[in-house]
């Protein structure tokens, strides 16, 4: 019976760090061409309503500095481009495909300051789950 208890134990411990989130947005996750792509998608689809600086609006929370990163400190890109896919833009929720969703989240991502990579931020949830959002580089 003890033997089982360690074993459970050690299981359960492994399945917490497979769990955690491998990457952080710090570590270069979204390339310079997605981010001007994202950059023009977000000037048509959400700047009526958080602002063409990304500093929010009457009925939109900011997407950049401190209340934004303080928001989603903690949490993951797979949030974050979940949230943009399915509620947004707030007068058509879910218009925007997963290719134009990622593409805006390389737009915040850069307007927050996050240093570009070689790979573009990708298009599934499950991926982008495994990279952590941090309000301060690690």
């Amino acid at each position: 019976m003890r033997c089982r208890v360690r074993i459970s134990l050690a299981a359960l411990f492994c399945s917490l760090l497979l769990a955690q989130p491998e990457r952080s947005a710090w570590t270069g996750v979204y390339t310079e061409q997605q981010a001007r792509r994202g950059e023009e998608l977000y000037a048509k689809e959400c700047a009526s309503c958080h602002g063409i600086s990304l500093n929010g609006g009457e009925s939109a929370p900011p997407l950049t500095g401190g209340e934004f990163l303080s928001s989603w400190s903690g949490l993951t890109a797979g949030d974050l481009f979940d949230r943009i896919r399915v509620s947004m833009p707030a007068d058509r929720p879910g218009h925007l495909s997963r290719q134009q969703t990622s593409d805006i989240l390389a737009h915040i991502f850069s307007v927050n300051q996050f240093p570009t990579g070689s790979s573009e931020l990708d298009t599934r949830s499950e991926v982008l789950k495994q990279i952590r959002i941090e309000a301060t580089k690690p």
